[in-house]
């Protein structure tokens, strides 16, 4: 059985390899670009955030600052990292698409089912990506909100934590599956019903993110191995309409 970490380092090795490193190209320079100027705007704005929401603090909660800011900083690094991956998504996406089809050719030496053309599934592929993002963001708001509520927002990191892999999991392991004409719901449906791979999977997705530079090639690994998750643990499932 194919882990996560290993479709993970297997989807590295995939898309460095001849035949497939020119298709990731495009992705790793949207998201290189994206990168830098993420780095930039923060440095340039990131203490007076800080500054600004620690001046709305209550002042019968004043004596909890010390607790207060450092979950504060989490929550906005946690809200930057989750807008520069949406925003690096949906520009990349339609890249990733196209690299996902050459993935599962290669690899199965069958083309995915989805006959409609680059064209085509590129602009399909923003419309997915739209979708996608009216799925998280709500949920995303919700637990920043939460994360003001004394008491509740102590479990906030593990809270961000499994939403943070759940997420991964639907932008990278969707790849595949809207190349094979699974809908959105069904995706999801899939996902959960192998929550152990979906979670583990989007779990190593998301540390791999997070280090510098090396992302930049992890990511397109991500979507090769999440070709190779499909192949492994979601393909056979039923159709559910």
């Amino acid at each position: 059985m194919l882990n996560a970490f290993g479709a993970l380092a297997q989807g590295t090795r995939l898309v460095l390899s001849k035949g497939l490193r020119r298709y990731v190209f495009m992705p790793v320079l949207v998201n290189l670009i994206l990168y830098a100027g993420t780095i930039v705007y923060l440095l340039n704005n990131f203490g007076g955030w800080i500054d600004y929401w620690m001046l709305k603090v209550p002042g019968w909660l004043e004596w909890l600052e010390w607790l207060i800011w450092p979950l504060l900083v989490l929550s906005l690094v946690v809200v930057v990292f989750f807008t520069f991956t949406l925003v690096s998504n949906l520009i990349a996406a339609p890249f990733y698409g196209f690299l996902a089809e050459k993935v599962e050719l290669r690899v199965t030496g069958q083309p995915p089912s989805d006959d409609r053309g680059f064209t085509r599934t590129a602009i399909d592929s923003l419309g997915r990506e739209l979708v996608k993002l009216g799925y998280i963001l709500p949920r995303m708001a919700l637990l920043f909100a939460l994360g003001f509520v004394p008491g509740l927002n102590l479990i906030m990191p593990f809270l961000w934590a499994a939403f943070s892999a759940w997420m991964m999991a639907i932008t990278y392991l969707d790849y595949p599956m809207d190349n094979n004409r699974v809908s959105f719901k069904d995706m999801r449906r899939r996902l959960r019903a192998r929550w152990w791979p979906t979670l583990t999977f989007g779990g190593w997705v998301l540390a791999a993110t997070w280090i510098p530079l090396a992302n930049l090639i992890f990511l397109p690994g991500a979507v090769a191995g999440s070709v190779l998750m499909w192949q492994q643990h979601y393909r056979q499932l039923p159709v559910v309409r």
